[in-house]
C-alpha cells in the first residue's frame, strides 16, 4: 500500500513529506488508518540523533491511534472499524523468556523487539517507520484496544507516556498510602502524577519552575517541591518510597537520591545519556536502589489504558497539524512542553499540496510473524 508521512531524511535536516510502500497485510496482522499520533520527547532525541543510533530516513511516531481497515488471516482480537492504538513496539520474537512473561520490551530474541520506528536496519538500508504517517501494518499481538471512555487523541500519549510511568509503579510495587516522587513535570511527569494518585499514593512533584506549582497541583499533586530550593529539599530528605525520574537530559541526580527513604527505589525513565557523578555512599548506607525502566509490555499497556479510562485520566494535550511540526520540535528543544502535542494525521491526509511534494523513501521493515 502507498503511504504518506512526515520524516527527516538526514541528520540536521527539517521535516519533509515522504512517500513509501508498506507490504500488504500478512496472516496475523492488522492494517490501521492512523487518525492521531502523539509527539514524544524521544522522537526529538531520535530525530536529532542524540543517542547516536538513528537510522535515516527517520519517520517518528510511537503513540498511534487509529481505525482498523483490514485484518489478516487468523486475526481474532480485532475487526474492521475497531478503534485501536499502537505503542512503541510492532514486533518481538514472542518466544524468549521476557516475551513469555509479558515484557516484550526486553525481548531477548536474536533480533530483539522491533520498534515502531527506527527499528532494526536491514542490509539494504531500510528500517521501520512510525506513526507520523497515514497508515501502518502491525501484528495482532501489538495492537491495543482503546476504551470507549478515552478519545483517540487522549489515548495516543498514554501508549508511551502513560505506560512508561505506570510500568515502574507496578513493577516496584507502589502501594496505596506510600509517597511517590515525580521529578520533571513535562509530558511523562504530568501523567505520572495522575496515575500515582489513581493508585492511591501521596504524590510529591519536583520541578525547577516554581511558577508551575498551581498548575501541577491541579493535576493532583499533594505537594510541589522546587528542586532548586535547597532548604525545601533538605526538609524533604528521606521522605519518598519511590521516585519516577522523567528528566530527559543529564542532570545532578544526587539531590534526588537524598529524598529517598531507606530501602526505597529511584527509577530513571527519561535520561539515556548518563550521569556524570552518582555518589554511591547514600545508596550503600540506606540500601537505596537506582533502576532504569523502559516502556512496558503489551498487556501492561492495555492495563494502563483501561486504568486511565476508569479514573478519567488524560494527558494535557494540544492537537496540532503536521504544518506545525517544526514549531513543536523547537518547543521541545527549548524545554517548553506545556502539554503533549498530538498530530492530526487526518488533516495531513487531506493536505494535497504536501503530499504532492513527498519524497520517495525505501520500503520499511516490520519483522517476521512468528508462529503463524
Amino acid at each position: 500500500m502507498e503511504v504518506y508521512g512526515f520524516g527527516v531524511t538526514k541528520k540536521g535536516q527539517p521535516f519533509t513529506a515522504v512517500r513509501f510502500t508498506r507490504e500488504d497485510v500478512r496472516a496475523g496482522e492488522v492494517a490501521i488508518d492512523i487518525t492521531h499520533c502523539g509527539v514524544c520527547h524521544s522522537d526529538l532525541h531520535q530525530v536529532d540523533d542524540d543517542w547516536g543510533n538513528t537510522n535515516y530516513p527517520c519517520v517518528p511516531g510511537h503513540e498511534i491511534a487509529g481505525i482498523v481497515t483490514e485484518i489478516g488471516d487468523g486475526v481474532t482480537k480485532f475487526k474492521k472499524g475497531d478503534r485501536v492504538g499502537v505503542g512503541c513496539m510492532i514486533n518481538s520474537c514472542q518466544q524468549c523468556e521476557p516475551c513469555r512473561n509479558g515484557d516484550e520490551q526486553y525481548c531477548a530474541g536474536p533480533k530483539s523487539a522491533t520498534l515502531t520506528y527506527n527499528g532494526p536496519k536491514k542490509p539494504d538500508g531500510t528500517n521501520s517507520y512510525g506513526g507520523y504517517t497515514d497508515s501502518i501494518v502491525v501484528r495482532e499481538e501489538f495492537v491495543l484496544r482503546i476504551p470507549d471512555a478515552l478519545s483517540s487523541e487522549a489515548a495516543a500519549p498514554i501508549l508511551c507516556a502513560g505506560i512508561t510511568t505506570y510500568q515502574p509503579m507496578k513493577h516496584f510495587g507502589l502501594k496505596a498510602g506510600q509517597t511517590l516522587g515525580v521529578a520533571g513535570i513535562g509530558g511523562l511527569g504530568h501523567m505520572a502524577i495522575q496515575i500515582g494518585k489513581a493508585l492511591g499514593a501521596r504524590v510529591v512533584a519536583l520541578t525547577t519552575h516554581p511558577e508551575k506549582a498551581d498548575e501541577i497541583r491541579k493535576l493532583g499533586a499533594d505537594e510541589v517541591l522546587v528542586s532548586t530550593d535547597e532548604e525545601a529539599m533538605a526538609g524533604a530528605a528521606m521522605s519518598l518510597d519511590l521516585m519516577i525520574n522523567t528528566i530527559p537530559v543529564p542532570h545532578d541526580i544526587n539531590a534526588y537520591v537524598s529524598l529517598m527513604k531507606p530501602n526505597s527505589t529511584l527509577v530513571i525513565v527519561g535520561n539515556m545519556m548518563g550521569f556524570e557523578d552518582l555518589q554511591s555512599a547514600p545508596l550503600v548506607f540506606h540500601r537505596i536502589g537506582v533502576h532504569g525502566s523502559l516502556i512496558g509490555g503489551v498487556a501492561d499497556t492495555q492495563e494502563v489504558l483501561d486504568l486511565c479510562a476508569e479514573h478519567a485520566i488524560a494527558p494535557e494535550l494540544k492537537v496540532v497539524s503536521t504544518r506545525d511540526i517544526e514549531g513543536v520540535y523547537d518547543d521541545l528543544r527549548n524545554g517548553n512542553p506545556r502539554y503533549r502535542h498530538v498530530l492530526d494525521m487526518k488533516a495531513f491526509e487531506e493536505n494535497a499540496e504536501a503530499r504532492s511534494k513527498a519524497k520517495d523513501i525505501a520500503q520499511p521493515t516490520r519483522g517476521e510473524v512468528v508462529g503463524r
